[in-house]
């Protein structure tokens, strides 16, 4: 059988050392260790009479999908001000399942939607509330991947960009909100939303390249702000959002590239978001998508870069495939967590990289051929034809807009 899969090999040695110091972190991460084995060991006695595995249960996903969009399970009452991201985990996580709603639920959607636009720009977590970068990013997000005029003309473009320059500081950095905190989501989701909706000027971004090189750590990665601790999340904003700004060079790509290849983890095959921190199937994107936007920074000197492979492709898909399904539909951080729409979402925009992330014409996918997900944007994290056809649209439909505030 050749599924590519590596766990026909003993990979029991491939576990923790902490040389003879035992912690906290220690003990948590030789657990989660012995779960994960326990989970191949058993995946590996199926596969030996079933050489279609491993399997990836588009249906199951799917109807746990649509009914999310339909009813929320009462747990979700605590995501009242995240309803934007809701809907675009949602679609997105649809999309790349190749099964998305009909389009009268996507019109519902995109009226929902409006009715989360702020006024003065920008869009809050649900009706009524404030504006945030977060949800305004989600809402832009979802929004383009329904990719209806209906849709793109929802987007009250001139209001948006002078919620931009409010929560913009003289630094260069973006607040999440008025009065928030300011991180590197906050620039990242600032500079994703404007160049997707053609908003984008120099003057609102001036000194915001500068300001992320500024959150580089010594690991390499990047923190939420100066001083802070390097985390896959923070650091695919930072990358993505100096790609995005065409000032990659700032930064040290060698060192993020060390420090990026340090968080797969030898056993489990997925990726770990800190230092010293447990697996999480959420990381297959944050950090995996990293590694083809370097990719591309290298081979601006050295074309054969572009389709160098520089993570384990099939490790991260076994680890997503064997250990991060429910088995009634969704995803999740690891064996024994419960599944829930955001681990779905990422995981599965993971999936999609480690497939189609390479720069290769063929995707890579481990199992059976039916397992390949629809590809995605590494920057903006939906499909590349759908960012390309937002973006193009907006351009043939300039709003008045201003380039200060």
């Amino acid at each position: 059988m050749d599924n590519h899969i590596r766990f026909f090999e003993d990979i029991s040695t491939q576990g923790y050392k902490d040389e003879g110091v035992v912690t906290n972190t220690s003990l948590d991460q030789i657990d989660v260790e012995a779960m994960i084995l326990k989970t191949y060991k058993k995946f590996e006695q199926k596969a030996s009479i079933d050489p279609d595995l491993p399997k990836l249960n588009k249906s199951a996903h799917v109807k746990y999908l649509k009914e999310a969009l339909v009813t929320l399970p009462q747990s979700y009452a605590c995501l009242e001000a995240s309803r934007p991201w809701l809907a675009y985990w949602i679609l997105h996580s649809l999309w790349t399942l190749k099964s998305m709603p009909d389009a009268e639920t996507l019109s519902n959607i995109v009226k929902f939607l409006s009715q989360c636009q702020h006024k003065e720009g920008g869009y809050g977590g649900g009706c009524g509330q404030l504006s945030h970068l977060g949800t305004t990013y989600a809402a832009v997000n979802a929004l383009s991947i329904i990719g209806t005029e209906e849709a793109y003309n929802s987007i009250d473009r001139s209001a948006l960009q002078t919620f931009l320059w409010t929560v913009r500081d003289v630094d260069g950095s973006f607040a999440l909100h008025k009065g928030g905190e300011k991180d590197i989501r906050g620039a990242y989701c600032a500079i994703s939303v404007a160049k997707v909706t053609n908003i984008y000027t120099d003057a609102l971004f001036d000194k915001t390249a500068e300001w992320i090189v500024g959150c580089q750590t010594y690991e390499g990665g990047f923190g939420g702000c100066p001083g802070m601790e390097a985390h896959g999340g923070y650091a695919y904003c930072g990358i993505a959002s100096l790609a995005l700004l065409g000032r990659t060079k700032l930064c040290d790509v060698d060192a993020l590239l060390r420090w990026c290849v340090n968080r797969q983890m030898s056993l489990e095959g997925g990726f770990q978001g800190r230092t010293n921190k447990l697996v999480d199937g959420c990381y297959s994107f944050w950090q995996g998508a990293i590694f083809p936007v370097i990719s591309a920074i290298l081979s601006q000197d050295n074309k054969e870069m572009m389709e160098t492979v520089l993570f384990s492709q099939g490790a991260l898909q076994e680890y997503i495939i064997v250990c991060c399904q429910a088995y009634d539909g969704g995803l999740l951080d690891k064996p024994g967590k419960p599944r829930d729409l955001y681990h779905t979402c990422y995981t599965l925009s993971g999936l999609s990289v480690a497939q189609h992330g390479t720069g290769a014409l063929d995707p890579y996918v481990v199992g059976s051929p039916r397992n390949e997900l629809n590809s995605i944007h590494p920057l903006h994290n939906i499909a590349p034809h759908l960012a390309y056809n937002s973006v193009h649209y907006f351009i043939r439909h300039p709003p008045p807009v201003k380039d200060n505030n």
